[in-house]
């Protein structure tokens, strides 16, 4: 009963920090970075009682030189037990002070002018959210994350798809401005991993419209690539074409990958040609600076090693424990996706997949794939070995 209690109040503390910090916030305030978060020792002090600031302060490292620019931005540095033996006090007495002088030095700060809140809605940035939270939901069996995936996702499709084309950013209902590179790149690998957790037909035709619009706005025919800006954007002084991962991953990297995907899973060689002139592309650049491509290595290297593919059919009923054991360990290098037997006019390679009332597995690595399997256990035996593999193959030195 205590635990499901203490369950039940993680989850609520954590549902109120969701819902009320996770926004995009500017670093200043009055035009000062960080004035609403940083601390002085001497103002500190002013706020707690001196017991409660001797242990606060070396318990947050106001006894250390400050560590942003003549300011103090707490740290938590040393443990309760740490604490309790240097000060002589108890690990509860030490715990009450920290809550004590925690819950003043917010009040205080509450008073402070707090810094904007950016409340505009980016495709590019929606879609790595959505990518994490259905990750996330799948593996953790948590569908209110997978709820959340889904109503970002639906929002971005309603919201920001118009007319066959992706806008950027949308405020307060309105939405603008041609969307970039990888607006539509991040968007079909995060569908791809929503469409691991629960199949939808509509989701996927979604993946394959931007796929397309990729191909023909985006992609360099003669040298290979994917340029940042569609063939009608408005005229810039150059039209750019990055490469290296910065603070979002590399476009080119995560449109190559999720090509490299899709056209695994549906037999489309369109997609998997624009992967390879890509990965072509920058195979020098990969080479000089390695550690600036991570994404494009990622891509190269489900490119030499092909993703595994595993597609199950069959009634609802019967692949739900399929599914469940698709889903019971990480296995980055899989794309796995159950499919109920009722749904029809299944894109490409997915048509041939043919559904089985007790269901049925078809296992392929790249182009290649194994007969289909028809028993659970035997499904389990063939994921065994894939698993296996890919740990292997992730260790093995100089891979």
């Amino acid at each position: 009963m205590r635990k499901s209690k203490n369950k039940s109040l993680a989850k609520a503390k954590a549902d109120k920090y969701f819902s009320e910090y996770i926004r995009l916030r500017d670093a200043d305030s009055n035009g000062i970075e960080g004035a609403f978060y940083v601390w002085q020792p001497d103002r500190v002090r002013e706020m707690l009682s001196e017991q409660e600031y001797q242990v606060f302060a070396r318990c947050y490292g106001l006894d250390r030189p400050p560590n942003f620019e003549g300011h103090w931005h707490l740290h938590r540095y040393a443990r309760s037990g740490e604490l309790a033996d240097h000060f002589g006090l108890g690990e509860d007495e030490v715990e009450r002070r920290l809550a004590s002088a925690r819950r003043k030095l917010l009040e205080g700060r509450a008073r402070r002018v707090r810094p904007g809140r950016d409340e505009k809605v980016l495709s590019a940035w929606n879609a790595l959210m959505i990518k994490g939270m259905a990750r996330a939901g799948r593996l953790l069996q948590r569908n209110d994350y997978l709820r959340s995936a889904q109503r970002a996702l639906d929002f971005v499709r309603t919201t920001l798809w118009r007319d066959r084309r992706l806008l950027a950013t949308s405020r307060d209902g309105r939405a603008q401005l041609p969307a970039y590179l990888d607006d539509h790149a991040f968007l079909i690998e995060a569908i791809l991993e929503l469409l691991q957790a629960r199949w939808s037909g509509p989701d996927l035709d979604f993946a394959l419209g931007l796929a397309d619009l990729l191909l023909e706005r985006f992609f360099d025919r003669h040298d290979g690539g994917f340029f940042f800006t569609a063939d009608d954007h408005e005229a810039l002084i150059q039209r750019p074409k990055p490469l290296g991962d910065e603070s979002t991953p590399s476009g080119n990297g995560i449109a190559a990958r999720a090509l490299l995907r899709l056209g695994h899973l549906l037999g489309e060689v369109r997609y998997l040609e624009a992967a390879e002139a890509t990965l072509r592309l920058v195979w020098d650049a990969m080479c000089q600076l390695p550690y600036a491509h991570c994404t494009l290595l990622t891509a190269l290297d489900e490119y030499l090693r092909p993703t595994e593919t595993v597609i199950v059919r069959g009634a609802p009923v019967s692949i739900g424990a399929w599914q469940a054991r698709l889903n019971a360990c990480y296995a980055p290098r899989r794309l796995a996706l159950a499919i109920a037997d009722g749904e029809t006019g299944l894109p490409g390679a997915l048509a041939e997949r043919v559904a089985r009332p007790g269901g049925i597995a078809y296992v392929c690595s790249g182009t290649s794939c194994r007969a289909p399997v028809t028993d659970l256990v035997e499904l389990d035996r063939a994921l065994v070995a894939g698993e296996a593999a890919s740990v292997g193959s992730a260790i093995e030195p100089g891979a």
